[in-house]
């Protein structure tokens, strides 16, 4: 994974960058607030001014951010939740950022029309649902201690840094990305990474006299705030392919930091499991997604629209699976070679380290890009990622 990581950025600087123009939003996109078209008019007009407002007090260029990395930090977007589980109903009930969640599109009624008029391809609406397909719910029920105090080279407060009860259930969202499957510890399609066991590795296999000979090895991208380290990942599960309310219960509870960027926000998890029908199913969904991907890289890799599509799927306080719809707004540089983004795309707490999908910014579409947050303005943003 790491060695993947330094390969892209070499990558990345080989190609030519271009500077992107920020553009009026249209009212076809999701916003905070929209309820009706004049609404989503005034919402748009005032969210495009109090990001120039915020822009103008921190001294923030579209462009230039490298000067103050913390101008942007201001809510973190994971559900924490006293009651656990169960208590996550009252907080979808009582959200007050999107009352009544109608800008989410349950993933199971998403629909091409769902798209902009101008994006309802089929190619793409395929590249979503299989994106889709590999959104993961995070539950962590352990804060740790090594948690900063601040984000870095800020005064801002660090995500749970001071939490009174470690133990309280926090949620996130995150993305499989990577998915191998090992028989006796060798593998015949490998896409990144090895394996250093030649049985599976799991908790019910670990104390089995007899564990299997066959597993699957997946990484999974989510934010750093939602997993800091190994401590939290030992106490956090993934619950996949949570399409519906009703979706019966997978989970996978051996997870692990394969690598971690604290300033960036954003992680990879290593999670394994020896379980048939998910194993197969995610390598499946995994090979699918590829396919598909290469078709929309294709297509839209120099797309030129003024309307700059933005997707996030995402588990909303810890709820079933959500597509909202949205464009990106800038680009802000974090330093050399490495930017975050703003978008109006909705998102609730539940939301932190989903993946972000800025359709046709770059070549390499910024594959670290997470979720990690929400402005005063009412516009998000995310993590850093490897972006000129």
């Amino acid at each position: 994974m790491r060695m993947l990581k330094h390969k892209r950025k070499r990558q990345i600087k080989e190609r030519s960058s271009k500077k992107q123009k920020t553009e009026n939003s249209s009212s076809e996109f999701c916003l905070p607030t929209e309820t009706s078209e004049e609404s989503n008019k005034d919402s748009l007009e005032k969210a495009q001014s109090d990001y120039n407002i915020t822009n103008n007090h921190y001294n923030i260029q579209s462009d230039d951010l490298d000067h103050d990395e913390g101008a942007l930090i201001v809510d973190h977007e994971t559900q924490e939740s006293e009651g656990g589980e169960a208590g996550l109903k009252k907080y979808l009930a009582s959200c007050e950022k999107n009352p009544g969640h109608k800008q989410f599109i349950p993933i199971d009624k998403f629909k091409l029309k769902h798209l902009p008029e101008s994006y309802q391809d089929n190619d793409l609406y395929e590249y979503i649902k299989a994106l889709a397909d590999l959104t993961v719910k995070l539950n962590v029920k352990m804060t740790s201690l090594d948690r900063p105090k601040f984000w870095s080279k800020t005064t801002h407060p660090y995500p749970f840094s001071k939490m009174s009860d470690r133990r309280n259930l926090r949620t996130g969202s995150g993305r499989v990305r990577y998915v191998n499957k090992f028989k006796d510890g060798v593998t015949h399609n490998l896409i990144i990474g090895s394996s250093d066991f030649s049985k599976c590795w799991c908790r019910k296999c670990q104390v089995s006299d007899s564990p299997s000979n066959v597993w699957w090895e997946f990484y999974v991208f989510t934010a750093t705030h939602v997993v800091f380290d190994d401590i939290e990942a030992s106490h956090a599960t993934l619950r996949l392919f949570y399409d519906r309310d009703d979706s019966p219960v997978v989970s996978v509870n051996n997870v692990s930091i394969d690598y971690r960027d604290i300033d960036g926000d954003w992680c990879v998890l290593k999670c394994v499991t020896c379980d048939k029908y998910i194993g197969n199913k995610l390598m499946g969904m995994w090979r699918h997604n590829r396919n598909v991907w290469m078709k929309i890289f294709n297509k839209y890799r120099n797309y030129t629209s003024k309307n700059k599509l933005n997707i996030i799927v995402s588990h909303p306080h810890g709820s079933s699976k959500q597509v909202s719809v949205g464009q990106w707004k800038d680009k802000h540089k974090m330093g050399e070679d490495r930017s975050k983004f703003t978008y109006t795309t909705c998102t609730c707490p539940g939301s932190s380290g989903a993946h972000v999908l800025c359709l046709g910014y770059s070549d390499w579409w910024l594959y670290d890009l997470v979720h990690t947050g929400s402005l005063k303005s009412g516009l998000n943003y995310s993590g850093v990622g490897d972006v000129y």
